[in-house]
């Protein structure tokens, strides 16, 4: 993938954002100010919301990036019109034999949530996996009272795959955990 002829693509630049590394420290404030937003934890992930502390993020982090081969692929999102840092998005549990990897997205602040941002990252990550990680499908799973998710992964090319009934109880209701998927092949032929 040449973007002259002579020089590759930036692999980690999308239409709206880069994907970067940042340092721990930054990650752990970050991380922490997000996740006193219970909103936004509830899209993340199924755990109660609990705000966790700047340190004890960063030394989860730590524990990641330690790791060689790296477990997971973490990246920060950074806003390509200021350069501000608005999200994360990574590659877990990699199963090299299979060719598959699971993907998570989130991003921090309110007011960059329905902008395309998330869409863009997605496309990013995608192009990184399949290209330069030679996975053959990455999935994710999603809750159902996550709608702009789930239209969000659709443009990136995901499919629906199944889901798991009444999964999750929020509020007193129960609601299911959507699974979707994209294969290598779907990815092509959507970027060809």
């Amino acid at each position: 993938m040449q973007t002259d002829g002579m020089s590759p693509a930036d692999i980690f630049r999308g239409e709206r954002v880069r994907l970067a590394m940042e340092a721990p420290k930054i990650i752990g404030e970050l991380f922490s100010r997000w996740g006193r937003d219970s909103e936004y934890w509830r899209l993340l992930a199924s755990d109660p919301a609990t705000p966790r502390s700047p340190k004890a993020i960063q030394a989860w982090v730590e524990k990641f990036l330690e790791k060689d081969p790296p477990e997971v692929y973490m990246f920060m999102i950074r806003a390509l019109e200021d350069d501000r840092l608005i999200g994360e998005i990574g590659l877990d549990g990699v199963q090299w034999e299979h060719g598959e990897s699971f993907v998570g997205l989130s991003l921090g602040e309110r007011s960059d949530w329905g902008k395309g941002y998330g869409t863009d990252a997605m496309r990013v990550i995608l192009r990184y996996a399949f290209t330069e990680l030679n996975l053959a499908r990455v999935s994710l799973t999603v809750f159902e009272y996550n709608p702009r998710a789930m239209r969000s992964y659709e443009k990136a090319g995901f499919r629906y795959e199944g889901r798991s009934r009444q999964f999750l109880r929020r509020d007193g209701q129960r609601y299911d955990l959507l699974f979707m998927g994209i294969l290598r092949e779907e990815w092509q032929a959507m970027n060809a």
